[in-house]
């Protein structure tokens, strides 16, 4: 069974950084895609940004493009999400999540979060104005 867990959230002012992380076990992460999405109090989960199973490819929302940097360590089997300037708007709950399939790159598949079959806890992130 795969499992997912992410780390790093917290409290912080506006303009600073955070950085997540997302531990995986069961299955290495090797060959597959790996997405971030948040859910805000009252709105619905949204795509924050994902990287392609070889990390060649990376695409992110446009309200976070230019400050979020998703990676990954496949030797750590772990990604990232490193977020800088941050802003009151980024207060949610981040997930991270895993598919199935392997070898998945394209972006029309990896912003929806049906493309996932796995998914972390998740981690609050928490902005004060």
């Amino acid at each position: 069974q795969v499992q997912l867990a992410e780390a790093g959230g917290g409290l912080v002012q506006a303009g600073g950084s955070l950085r997540l992380s997302c531990a995986a076990s069961g299955r290495t992460i090797m060959n597959y895609a790996m997405g971030w999405f948040r859910q805000a109090p009252g709105k619905e989960r949204e795509f924050v940004a994902a990287i392609s199973w070889n990390g060649g490819v990376t695409y992110y929302a446009d309200s976070v493009k230019g400050r979020f940097t998703i990676s990954r360590d496949n030797a750590k089997n772990t990604v990232y999400l490193q977020m800088n300037s941050l802003k009151p708007e980024d207060t949610a709950v981040y997930f991270c999540a895993t598919p199935k399939t392997r070898f998945t790159a394209a972006i029309a598949t990896l912003r929806e979060g049906r493309s996932y079959d796995y998914w972390g806890q998740g981690t609050q992130v928490t902005l004060s104005s």
